[in-house]
């Protein structure tokens, strides 16, 4: 399990860009992580005024980042995991305030810093978002 703490130190987000909360479990070319989703989030002024609903984008960089963590031991000290494409990206559920994000990734491949995910959030075990997610490592 990672904490908040070693979860700043493996990405450069933060706060309110940073995304994920926890890493439950993370090895074998998987992980799951957690984001608690609050009413005070930012972005809920004005996506929608009087009806919150979290943006899809940021579903997807929420996946993203949680995805940094299948890389630890091809990344060097120093290099970024930039978001390089997204594709076969559905959405199946709003997500809103009070909801848990469980963020589920699995490595697909990585050559030459050149990578390529597949993830999924489900919130209450029902799908809310999935996409197949390529990177790049970078400094």
């Amino acid at each position: 399990m990672k904490t908040i703490q070693d979860i700043m130190q493996a990405l450069p987000h933060r706060y309110p860009f940073l995304l994920v909360d926890r890493v439950l479990e993370h090895g074998n070319g998987k992980v799951h992580a957690l984001k608690n989703v609050t009413i005070n989030e930012p972005f809920f002024n004005g996506h929608f005024p009087g009806y919150p609903v979290m943006p899809g984008v940021l579903l997807i960089e929420a996946m993203a980042q949680a995805g940094v963590f299948l890389l630890e031991e091809g990344r060097e000290p120093g290099q970024i995991a930039f978001l390089a494409g997204v594709d076969e990206c559905r959405f199946k559920r709003q997500v809103v305030p009070g909801d848990q994000l469980h963020i589920h990734a699995e490595l697909e491949f990585f050559r030459r810093g050149i990578g390529k995910m597949k993830a999924e959030i489900r919130v209450d075990n029902e799908l809310a978002a999935s996409a197949v997610i390529t990177f790049a490592l970078a400094r």
